[in-house]
């Protein structure tokens, strides 16, 4: 799902460097290979998810017909794929903090039940880890959560081929291609790219939308007639899957139990559209802004469907090969180039390295599981390890190990990876560069693993109720010209 940095160039915004590190290969082999074995629960652990349910306990609380429902959804559930969906924030990707969505809702005596999924708030976020649970107005709120309610804004309840591995297949039609056809007097105009985009507020009165797709190209299927001619002009963002608004805001109201009305769409912090869709056709038209209590109680669709879909931009800008996106999406969106999953670095642990040292190319490699040269006896190691003591010059060799322990050249990688909660390939990499036995010496290297536990940690005392509303390191003092502390208010606590 895009974010509020949808006008940002595809090929420069974080989603490249999220496609390749924040849903490894290794945890899409795992958790299909469970999922596919009837095992929901084992790939949701695979894909780094916390099951805050039981199935006993839901068909005690309400009803066996109901468990039995949730654990259909249960079972058809792709943690690995709603992960790979999952609304991000910039500048790093990483998972919107704080945001509670639907999955699925089912109807019961009490009112309605959410299958929902949550992310941590930003100060206990590590591991970026995702918790499976249901909601509804009966049950207690999440401990220590800031927003444990469903965000109308964030919900895939209306968009299921996001995340149940059997209607993946819906993801070409519904993924948006940044078209809009305009209703004319002569027949029917596409507007593509070269619009310049316009950015309205709330206080406008009235909202306009005109688009430019950030996706480029022609679409390779008809779109729906949107937009009035005869209504106001329409401005919006790059990326915007206008062409697909009148489709989706039909699905929306149906599932409000209407065939036509008003539905706000939010293109930003602040940025609001309303538009109506009439009744009888497959028009959808801007209408004034009206006030705030109206708006606030409008249908809102959802950022899904607000959105072209990342994946389908990158591969129009050239950004990404087909062969690493997710298995599933690529059999939706490329299916004559779909693969097992995502090519796996080349494994390069044990491989010698070759050094210049004193005029000639000496090897260093894991000997014994720790990084050591090659080309030296042990006796001249040894004499090179007291001149090192006594403040001497090393040999280059034993410079190049020193510099990989503190600061190796896959730092960056390793980085992205404890950032995006894969420990276990930060790791992977760190051993085949320094060996398994090897034991690390202080630089940004070992910062970055220590401050990697640390976080977790803050984590499980999040997950345990141990921290209250969070720890007042993380609330930043007031700078600027803004003197409020916006990261402590409610509205801003995610």
């Amino acid at each position: 799902m895009l974010t509020s940095t949808a006008n940002e160039d595809i090929r420069t915004s974080f989603w490249p460097r999220v496609r390749e590190f924040a849903v490894p290969a290794s945890m899409i082999e795992t958790a299909t290979a469970r999922r596919l074995a009837g095992d929901w629960a084992g790939a949701c652990a695979a894909a780094g998810f916390d099951v805050d349910l039981n199935l006993r306990a839901v068909a005690r609380d309400h009803g066996r017909e109901l468990a039995s429902r949730v654990r259909s959804d249960l079972r058809a559930l792709a943690p690995d794929l709603l992960r790979w969906h999952m609304p991000r924030i910039a500048p790093d990707g990483l998972l919107r903090p704080g945001v509670t969505l639907t999955l699925a809702r089912y109807t019961a005596l009490e009112g309605p039940v959410h299958l929902v999924a949550r992310t941590a708030p930003a100060w206990a976020d590590a591991g970026q880890r995702i918790s499976l649970a249901l909601w509804s107005r009966s049950t207690a709120d999440a401990a220590g959560h800031p927003h444990p309610r469903p965000n109308r804004r964030f919900r895939l309840d209306l968009h299921r081929h996001l995340w149940d591995a059997g209607r993946v297949g819906e993801l070409r039609e519904r993924s948006g291609t940044g078209e809009v056809r305009e209703r004319g007097g002569t027949g029917t105009s596409a507007v593509r790219d070269g619009t310049a985009p316009s950015q309205t507020h709330d206080r406008t009165g009235t909202d306009e939308l005109r688009q430019g797709s950030a996706a480029g190209g022609p679409s390779d299927r008809p779109s729906h007639r949107q937009l009035d001619s005869d209504g106001p002009e329409l401005t919006s963002p790059p990326a915007c899957a206008v062409d697909r608004w009148a489709a989706e805001a039909r699905i929306l109201l149906a599932a409000e139990g209407r065939t036509g009305g008003v539905v706000l769409v939010r293109l930003g912090g602040r940025q609001r559209l309303v538009l109506e869709l009439g009744a009888d056709d497959d028009v959808i038209r801007p209408v004034p802004t009206p006030s705030a209590g109206t708006v606030s109680a409008l249908p809102v669709l959802p950022d899904a469907a607000t959105w072209v879909l990342p994946d389908l931009q990158l591969l129009r800008a050239g950004a990404i090969e087909a062969e690493r996106l997710h298995p599933l999406v690529v059999a939706a969106l490329a299916p004559d180039r779909a693969a097992t999953g995502p090519p796996r670095t080349p494994d390069l642990q044990g491989r010698p390295r070759l050094v210049e040292c004193r005029g000639a190319r000496h090897r260093i490699g894991l000997v014994d599981g720790v990084l050591a040269p090659l080309d030296h006896d042990p006796d001249e190691i040894r004499r090179e390890e007291l001149l090192v003591a006594l403040t001497g010059t090393p040999l280059p060799c034993l410079q190049a190990i020193d510099e990989a322990h503190r600061r190796p050249h896959c730092l960056a990688g390793v980085r992205e990876r404890l950032v995006h909660g894969d420990t276990a390939g930060a790791l992977a990499v760190v051993e085949g560069l320094l060996g398994p036995e090897a034991l690390l010496r202080t630089g940004p290297l070992r910062d970055e693993l220590e401050a990697a536990a640390l976080r977790r940690i803050t984590y499980g005392l999040f997950r345990a109720g141990l921290t209250g509303p969070g720890p007042t390191w993380f609330r930043p003092r007031p700078t600027g010209r803004d003197s409020r502390n916006r990261r402590t208010h409610p509205r801003h606590a995610a």
